[in-house]
C-alpha cells in the first residue's frame, strides 16, 4: 500500500488525531490514507454521546469494546480518524460531530466540501 501524501485540508503536514485509542486506516494516531482505504478515514472527529448513539444505530457501533481487535471502544471527547461519507451522513442528518481540520486528510475534501467542515470546526477560532 502507498501512504498518501500525510497533508491536511489546509495542505500542510497532517497533525495526530489520537492515540488513545489509536486511530487511523493505519492505525498510526493520524488519518492518513492510501487507495486500499476505501472508507476514506479521514476526518478526525471530537466524539459526542449524541454522535456515538447515531453511528451505533446506522450500524457503525464505535462504542462498543472489541478486545479481539485491540479496540477500547470511543467515550465522548475521544478523537478519532472517520470514514468521510459517515461524517456525510450524519450531517445530512443533523448529527455530525466536530472535525479538527488539521488533523483531516486532504482527501476527505472529494468527499466533503471544505466551507462544510469549516462550521464543525473544533481548532478554528
Amino acid at each position: 500500500m502507498k501512504l498518501d501524501e500525510s497533508i491536511n485540508v489546509f495542505g500542510e503536514p497532517l497533525v495526530e488525531c489520537g492515540e488513545d485509542p489509536v486511530t487511523g486506516f493505519f492505525r498510526d494516531s493520524k488519518c492518513n490514507t492510501c487507495d486500499e482505504d476505501y472508507g476514506s478515514h479521514t476526518v478526525c472527529i471530537e466524539a459526542t454521546k449524541e454522535f456515538l448513539e447515531y453511528s451505533r444505530f446506522k450500524g457503525n457501533d464505535l462504542s462498543t469494546p472489541m478486545p479481539d481487535y485491540g479496540f477500547e471502544g470511543l467515550n465522548p471527547g475521544n478523537t478519532w480518524c472517520l470514514c468521510a461519507a459517515r461524517w456525510l451522513e450524519a450531517y445530512e442528518d443533523d448529527m455530525a460531530p466536530r472535525v479538527h481540520l488539521t488533523k483531516t486528510h486532504q482527501r476527505a475534501l472529494k468527499i466533503i466540501p471544505l466551507e462544510i467542515l469549516r462550521k464543525f470546526a473544533a481548532d478554528l477560532n
